[in-house]
């Protein structure tokens, strides 16, 4: 059994593959982090693992609960309208499974540090 609900990552999805690679360098940190939660990625668009693949993922798991994470910046709609959608379709198929769709990183205090630092990095560069 997991610590908490299972984490499945969503972002965009890319034809680069190291761009993908990120999201999964993501996961692995935060089960690291949450050694006993799931954590499984997918992409909205372009790579697999789909929202679809990914649910399911998290269900063969184990996952009983699973909370998606838009893993963006705004509320557009990708997180807003089709990650969603995506997500309750790919629910219907898990009768039972709670799955519910997390805001995107939106405008967190936490996110300022991160800004200033990249800023920094770049400025300190020659």
């Amino acid at each position: 059994m997991s610590d908490g609900p299972a984490i499945l990552l969503v972002d965009h999805g890319s034809r680069r593959a190291d761009a993908n690679a990120q999201l999964e360098a993501l996961a692995e940190r935060l089960r690291a982090r949450q050694p006993g939660r799931i954590v499984r990625v997918a992409h909205l668009e372009i790579a697999e693992p789909t929202i679809a693949q990914g649910i399911a993922a998290c269900v063969e798991a184990g996952a009983r609960q699973i909370v998606v994470h838009p893993y963006m910046l705004s509320p557009g709609r990708h997180s807003r309208e089709d990650i969603p959608a995506a997500a309750a379709a790919a629910a219907r198929e898990h009768p039972g499974v709670d799955v519910r769709v997390s805001e995107p990183l939106g405008l967190h205090d936490k996110l300022l540090d991160v800004v200033l630092e990249r800023v920094d990095e770049s400025a300190r560069q020659r």
